[in-house]
């Protein structure tokens, strides 16, 4: 049932433009550039710095920055490693905006991820989940 929701809102963020979704320019592009400075600092084995961008849920989730890096290294190697990525579409979904990224990993897999980003006090974002809607794997 779950997996046929996410491909229900998979489509739909595909099928409507970003403007169409409420997101305002100002947030969209502060929520790459979250994503963005959190993937280089995965690509710079940065824990403290992409704990950082994590939101307080994660970082109580995961308590310190070894243990976040050893679960994206372990589970997230599209993430951790990109060859590519590219940004999708966005939606507010109120307590958070949903932010669609297909990353392609140096070992050629490559998906199609959900950013959960939550609007923090100061008015910038922290990501609060990173979801797997459709994953892809090279062939042997």
């Amino acid at each position: 049932m779950r997996k046929r929701i996410l491909a229900v809102l998979l489509a739909l963020f595909w099928a409507l433009p970003a403007h169409a979704q409420g997101i305002a320019p100002a947030d969209g592009a502060s929520i790459r550039a979250t994503i963005e400075r959190q993937i280089d600092a995965f690509r710079a084995d940065d824990g403290e710095r992409a704990f950082a961008f994590a939101d307080d849920s994660i970082r109580a989730m995961f308590g310190d920055p070894a243990r976040f890096m050893a679960m994206v290294r372990e589970g997230y190697g599209a993430i951790y490693r990109p060859r590519r990525f590219a940004f999708g579409a966005a939606e507010d979904r109120g307590d958070t905006i949903a932010q669609i990224v297909e990353f392609e990993g140096l070992d050629g897999s490559s998906g199609i991820y959900l950013y959960e980003m939550r609007r923090q006090p100061d008015g910038g974002f922290r990501i609060a989940g990173v979801y797997l809607l459709r994953a892809h794997r090279p062939a042997v």
